[in-house]
């Protein structure tokens, strides 16, 4: 049975980040699966993502993905998505501060029907590391 794209989606925000379950990323991951995300570099396969995925929950409290928009096309799909968590572990370098932190980014997938094949997550950084406290906005460009 084929699976549709944003049913792959919803279980991989819903279950594998949001309660960190490795069962489900190793389920839904296919093995070749090639992740590239804003807040890290590219990893391989469920193992590689599993990596991250461990790095990001002991640097974020609590951290939550919410879907906001899914738009689906054939085996491709595009989600908006707010991101959560509370800073408690070392992220971009920086010491747990305790503050609540969000963002918004897109995520770009390819599935194969049944497998999430990869994914490529374009998350607001600059704003991350505002509230972070280590980033400044960026002067406008001259015209």
């Amino acid at each position: 049975m084929t699976i549709s794209p944003s049913r792959l989606i919803e279980r991989f925000y819903h279950e594998v980040w949001n309660q960190a379950d490795e069962a489900v990323a190793r389920e839904i991951l296919h093995p070749g699966f090639r992740f590239r995300a804003s807040l890290g570099p590219e990893k391989l396969g469920p193992a590689g993502f599993i990596e991250y995925m461990r790095l990001i929950h002991a640097a974020l409290a609590s951290y939550t993905c919410t879907i906001e928009e899914i738009i689906e096309q054939g085996e491709r799909a595009a989600a908006r998505m707010r991101f959560a968590g509370l800073h408690q572990g070392v992220l971009f370098g920086v010491a747990p501060t305790g503050r609540q932190i969000a963002w918004s980014g897109a995520a770009f997938f390819t599935t194969d029907g049944h497998q999430i094949t990869s994914l490529w997550v374009l998350g607001d950084v600059d704003a991350v590391k505002h509230q972070l406290g280590q980033g400044h906005s960026a002067p406008a460009p001259n015209p």
